[in-house]
């Protein structure tokens, strides 16, 4: 399946409603099994949903998640770029491929822990490389989040090596609202200049709720 693709073709009604590329189990730092949050995904109605763990792609190994047809594989990096902390996505990846296996959590502190996470040293030109070669695409996780002066800038300098996309929707008037630098607004019209991916997610730790009513 082409995840770019369908990942490109998903509205700001579904990223609201029915699809969710941005969730966490307890191979991470979240507080739902696999089992749990299928059956929550199926009973909400969610026709696509991502987990994307801290670091580390477990889930998939150790679980059933890949026979899952409404399931979209995923992780979420922990980087440095440019003297700035931020999350990188990566969607559609093959979750065993080798050149990922570098970039991923060698223990569990490392998918859960922000005091371990927060020292995380990977290379990111090398890291998006390794999501493209594992078919993948890169995106930029909750954008808004980044401190930085120019978030324009910063996005511009990740877009030249390599950079897929923006996670434009998502609920940063709620758990992100004290650490917001940005607008959502702003990362619209910044992921539309650069012809970027707009992705969408809840970041869900535990119940799995439309971004709608958050």
């Amino acid at each position: 399946m082409d995840y770019k693709e369908l990942i490109k073709s998903f509205t700001k009604e579904n990223f609201l409603n029915n699809v969710n590329l941005h969730i966490h189990t307890k191979f991470s730092d979240g507080e739902l099994s696999v089992e749990e949050l299928l059956k929550q995904a199926r009973d909400k109605g969610f026709e696509y949903i991502a987990v994307t763990d801290h670091n580390t792609v477990n889930a998939y190994l150790e679980t059933d998640l890949l026979n899952e047809n409404f399931v979209i594989t995923g992780v979420e990096f922990d980087c440095w770029y440019k003297g700035i902390f931020f999350h990188l996505l990566g969607y559609g990846i093959d979750v065993h491929n080798e050149e990922l296996k570098p970039f991923l959590a060698k223990n569990k502190k490392e998918t859960e822990a922000d005091w371990v996470r927060i020292f995380a040293r990977r290379d990111v030109k090398k890291l998006i490389k390794a999501i493209h070669n594992a078919g993948g695409i890169a995106v930029l996780a909750h954008p808004a989040c980044c401190w930085c002066i120019s978030m324009e800038n910063f996005v511009k300098t990740l877009k030249d090596i390599g950079l897929d996309g923006l996670e434009v929707y998502y609920p940063y008037d709620r758990h992100r609202g004290i650490i917001k630098f940005h607008s959502r607004h702003i990362m619209e019209k910044i992921a539309d200049k650069y012809g970027l991916i707009k992705t969408g997610g809840t970041d869900c730790h535990h119940d799995l709720t439309p971004l709608s009513q958050l």
